[in-house]
Parts: C-alpha cells; sequence; structure tokens
C-alpha cells in the first residue's frame, strides 16, 4: 500500500514534470525566458497561490506543492548540475586566464558593493553593524543559477561574469562562518573552525583533482568500450555527487565539487558526450529550482508591503549594477558597453543570498521579519533576472552604436571598405587587421553590429540598399571595397553603381558559383570569388586520397577542374585575361 508520504512526492514529482512539459514550449513559442514561467508556476501551484486553497477543496493537492521544503533538495540538485554543466564547457588553463578577473573584479565586486549596500542600511535601516553589513554582503552576491544559463561562458558578458560569480560561490564559506562568528552566542573557536575548513577543503580539492586525473579516463573508456549511453550517465552523475559530497563533507559548498568534477571531466576527451547526456537533467533540475523561488513569493505579503520592497529591489538593482559596470570599466578589462549589460546582469541577488540570510538569522544577527522581508527580496530580484538581462543588452547595444561610430569616424583615409559583416567579412575584417591595415565594415543587422563591435571590430549600422548609404562611408578615399552579402541581385547592382562612380576603384566581391562571378565581372568586378568552388575541391579531394587515389592524378583532376572553371568565367564575362581562381598546388606544397 502507497503511503501519503509516497503519494505526496509522486504528486509533486508529476506537478514539476507537468509544469515543464507546458512552460518550456510556450513561453519559447513567444520566445520568452521560462525562467520567468518556472517562477510563475511556482508561485501558482505554491503555498500562497493555489496550494492555499487545498484545504477547502481536496482536489487540489494533487496539482499543488505543500511547501518549498518538498522540492528544495531537487532545486539544489539542480544547481549543481548547472555548476557541472559549466566546468564541462571550461578548463583549467581558461581558468587560469580569468584569474584577474576571478580574484581581481570578482572580489571588489562582492566587497565593494557590499559595503555599500551595507552602510545604506546603516544609514536607513534600525540594524546593527554587523547586521547591516552581514545583509550588505547578502544582497551583492548575483545568481549563478539564472546568469550563466543567459550569457553563457563564452562571450565577453559570460566571461566577466562567470569570473564575478566564481568568486562568489568561493567566498560563501568565509562568509557563512564569519556571519556565525559574529553572533552574540558564538565561542571564540570560530576563526579556528574556518582555518580547518579551508585547510581540509584544499586538500579535498587537491585528492580529487589528482585522483580525477588517473581515474577518469578509465572509468569512461569503460563506459565507452560498452558502447551504453547509461553507463556515461551513471559514471557522470557518480561523479558529480562524489565530488560534492567530499566537499560538502569538509564545510566546503557542494557547488564547488560540482564545479571540479566537471573541469576534470573537461579535460578528458569524453567530455562532449557527458555534456550532451546531462544537459537534459541539467534543464529539468533548474527548472525545479526556480518553481521552488516562485513558491517563496507571499502574495499578501508583497500587497501589504508593496512600497518598501519596490524601493529596496529598485535600491539594490542600481547600486549593485552602478558597482559592477564602474568596475569593470575602470579595470579596462571590457568595453563600455559589455560593462553595462554586465551590471545590469548581475544586478540582482541570488539563491546563495537565501542561504547566508538563513545564517544570518540563524545567529540571531537579524530578526525574523528582516530575513522573510529579504527573502522576498532576493525572490523578486530573481524573477526579474531576464528583464534586467533584455534591458542590458538594449542599453549595451546603443552604447556600442555610439561609441563604434565615432570610432569609424576616427578611422584613416585609404581603408577598405568591407559590406556585410557575417562569416566571410569577419573573416576578412581579422586578416585586414592582422596586417595592419585600416578597414570599416557595414551591416544591416543592429545585433550583428553590436556584437562585431565588442570583439573589437570597426563596424558600422547602415542599409547599402538605401541611396546615399555607401557615399557616406567614404569611399571616394577608400582603397578598395569588398562585397560580402549574400543577396546576388544586390551584389550585381552595387558593383554597377560603384563602377559608374568611382570606376579606379579595386571592387572584390563574394559570388555564389561560376554563373554568379561571371556575371559580376560583366557588372565592373575586378575580382570574384566563387565561395563554393574552392571548398568543395578540397572535399573532394580528401575523399579520392581517403580511398586510395594516387596524389599526383588526383591533384591533376583538381587542376582540369580549376581550369575549366576559369575559362567559363572568362567566357561568360567577357574577360580578357584569367580570374584569380586558385593556381595548381604541387605534391610538394
Amino acid at each position: 500500500m502507497v503511503s501519503e508520504t509516497e503519494t505526496s512526492a509522486i504528486g509533486n514529482a508529476l506537478v514539476v514534470l507537468g509544469a515543464a512539459g507546458i512552460v518550456i514550449p510556450a513561453f519559447a513559442r513567444f520566445r520568452i525566458s521560462p525562467v520567468i514561467g518556472f517562477i510563475l508556476v511556482g508561485l501558482l501551484v505554491g503555498p500562497s497561490g493555489l496550494g492555499a486553497f487545498a484545504a477547502d477543496y481536496p482536489w487540489l493537492k494533487h496539482v499543488t506543492i505543500g511547501s518549498v521544503e518538498d522540492i528544495a533538495t531537487f532545486g539544489e540538485f539542480g544547481i549543481i548540475l548547472l555548476l557541472f554543466s559549466i566546468g564541462l564547457e571550461l578548463s583549467f588553463r581558461r581558468l587560469w586566464q580569468l584569474r584577474t578577473l576571478v580574484f581581481g573584479i570578482g572580489a571588489a565586486e562582492l566587497f565593494v558593493g557590499g559595503a555599500i549596500l551595507g552602510t545604506a542600511l546603516l544609514l536607513f535601516g534600525e540594524h546593527s553593524t554587523a547586521a547591516a553589513y552581514g545583509l550588505g554582503i547578502a544582497l551583492a552576491l548575483s545568481s549563478t543559477a539564472l546568469v550563466l544559463p543567459i550569457a553563457g561562458t563564452k562571450s565577453a558578458v559570460g566571461r566577466a561574469s562567470f569570473s564575478m560569480l566564481l568568486f562568489e560561490d568561493l567566498a560563501l564559506v568565509p562568509i557563512i562562518f564569519i556571519l556565525a562568528a559574529l553572533s552574540p552566542a558564538a565561542s571564540g573557536d570560530s576563526a579556528e573552525l574556518l582555518l580547518t575548513t579551508l585547510w581540509h577543503g584544499a586538500l579535498v580539492v587537491a585528492a580529487l583533482a589528482v585522483a580525477g586525473w588517473f581515474l577518469l579516463p578509465k572509468i569512461f573508456a569503460q563506459a565507452a568500450r560498452a558502447k551504453n549511453p547509461e553507463l556515461f550517465l551513471a559514471a557522470s552523475l557518480l561523479v558529480v555527487i562524489v565530488a560534492a559530497l567530499a566537499t560538502a563533507a569538509v564545510g566546503l559548498s557542494p557547488i564547488v565539487g560540482a564545479l571540479l568534477a566537471g573541469l576534470m571531466i573537461a579535460e578528458t576527451e569524453y567530455h562532449n558526450e557527458v555534456e550532451a547526456i546531462t544537459a537534459p537533467f541539467k534543464g529539468l533540475a533548474l527548472g525545479v529550482f526556480l518553481i521552488s523561488v516562485g513558491m517563496g513569493l507571499n502574495l499578501k505579503t508583497i500587497a501589504s508591503q508593496w512600497p518598501e520592497l519596490v524601493a529596496a529591489v529598485v535600491g539594490v538593482v542600481l547600486i549593485k549594477a552602478a558597482v559592477t559596470a564602474a568596475l569593470l570599466r575602470f579595470s579596462g578589462q571590457v568595453r563600455r558597453g559589455t560593462a553595462a549589460e554586465v551590471g545590469l546582469l548581475m544586478a540582482s541577488p541570488s539563491e546563495t543570498t537565501l542561504i547566508v540570510l538563513a545564517t544570518a538569522l540563524q545567529a540571531q544577527l537579524i530578526s525574523r521579519d528582516t530575513a522573510e522581508f529579504w527573502q522576498l527580496v532576493t525572490a523578486i530580484g530573481l524573477t526579474i533576472t531576464p528583464l534586467l538581462a533584455r534591458v542590458g543588452h538594449d542599453i549595451a547595444r546603443r552604447i556600442e552604436m555610439r561609441t563604434g561610430d565615432a570610432q569609424a569616424e576616427e578611422t584613416p583615409e585609404g581603408r577598405t571598405v568591407i559590406v556585410g559583416f557575417g562569416r566571410v567579412g569577419r573573416t576578412v575584417a581579422e586578416l585586414l587587421r592582422e596586417h595592419g591595415r585600416p578597414y570599416i565594415a557595414v551591416d544591416a543587422d543592429i545585433d550583428t553590429v553590436a556584437a562585431a563591435r565588442r570583439d573589437g571590430f570597426v563596424v558600422r549600422f547602415a542599409d547599402v540598399a538605401r541611396p546615399g548609404a555607401l557615399d557616406r562611408l567614404g569611399i571616394e578615399s577608400a582603397q578598395a571595397i569588398v562585397l560580402t552579402m549574400d543577396d546576388p541581385v544586390q551584389q550585381l547592382r552595387m558593383t554597377r553603381q560603384l563602377k559608374q562612380k568611382h570606376p579606379d576603384l579595386p571592387i572584390i566581391s563574394r559570388a555564389r558559383d561560376a554563373d554568379h562571378a561571371a556575371a559580376l565581372y560583366k557588372a565592373g568586378a575586378n575580382d570574384a570569388v566563387p565561395e563554393t568552388l574552392e571548398s568543395s575541391l578540397q572535399l573532394a579531394e580528401a575523399v579520392l586520397i581517403d580511398l586510395g587515389v594516387a596524389m599526383g592524378p588526383v591533384i591533376a583532376s583538381i587542376h582540369d577542374v580549376r581550369a575549366k572553371m576559369r575559362h567559363d568565367i572568362m567566357t561568360k564575362g567577357d574577360l580578357d585575361h584569367e580570374p584569380r581562381i586558385r593556381k595548381l598546388r604541387t605534391p610538394g606544397s
């Protein structure tokens, strides 16, 4: 017979799985972050939502969750899997490259932001010094669970965010111990206990790293030989759980162990397989955590204290955004637009804020009412994080557009103009930059322009289809123009216009095939490069050689294809010279 506890657990699991099945597709259809959907579901099915009526309507017990504690463990496991997946995307070499951001900007962001927030609470609230600065540090923490899925770890925004979040995760244990030491009832051995924990933690981390170096390749090699995906999943979860339990056993956060497990697996050749097989579990577990956040929102308390809550949320967001953006900008680590975007993305409190608040309450530094108030502030802040990310992205784009236009105006004469900044245009710009040649690129996609400027390219927003757009780029003083757009009709029209207005200007154009190249030559292009030719020939060459055909006949065949292509373009384009298609490659070259 199934017990009441088991029935409740099964019901909670069905509610969570049902929410995931509804929220993710529905919000993806409208291009809205599912983060908001999960939080709203938590609010709907939680104790202050439909759960409040479960006593009057017993059937609601089957579609609601009684308390946050019922799914809190699953939410914590979701954060552990999230940190594990982040570790899989990194490497020890990349972490070493980020050391300045982690221990420089990360430390400054946490302690400067915490000090300013603590001072504000001390001046405008009725808190003791220890309580004010304890709350300040708690609110200065930012959400790893939400920020990294939004920003990733590979972009400029993601690198800066990850670095600061990593320091916060490492600093969590010392923060908890310091708050416990400040308790009126604390004993005098708290400092000694902190040092012991850190010492034991260092030993455990070193032991895990050494064990992982020798054991993980053998474990995953056995799973690979079995050719069974379930073994990969079981081995991955085993590694995560062992690492998390090991760090938790000595007093460190389990997410440190999860991150270390991901880093160790990232150094093996099996990391792609592990990342793919654990991805669905990470997303579902993260959804459980977000549902628990929504369940923590009490609508009655929000309605009765909404002015104070709004003021607190706005104050925390503004202070944290300003501190983070200023530190990043003045450090010279990122561009102005990136600093603004990271500042807003990191502006909300964190899930770890709830842990620190619980510690401060247990240490009797703050009252229960104070803890509940700031827990609500934290839950609201987590809810609006996707909105802050969107606002930050828009602000960054405007800043990059403004600064990029000024940068483009400063570009010297004799530059090359690149029209279109997709993969082809970016490659051309990279090579021009590498050889010290001035250039300016234009593109009609505002997001492409903003992203390129963040990476340091000189790009301007312009729709070259509009009359006079190219004239504003200083074509008369350009050394050459490169057309990389993927619209063949527009390329032909622009080539004719440029040849009429600037007959001496070299025009180099991307072509789709031989016929398009011939048409571009007829329109006045100096060079037209068929993009499909070289990749097709290289692919054919690789296939023939792998099939055992001798190198000499293969190269001769490719030479014949190139010669035919040059002849066709000459004939169709009415050229009196051979087009510049790559010449024959000899076996010794």
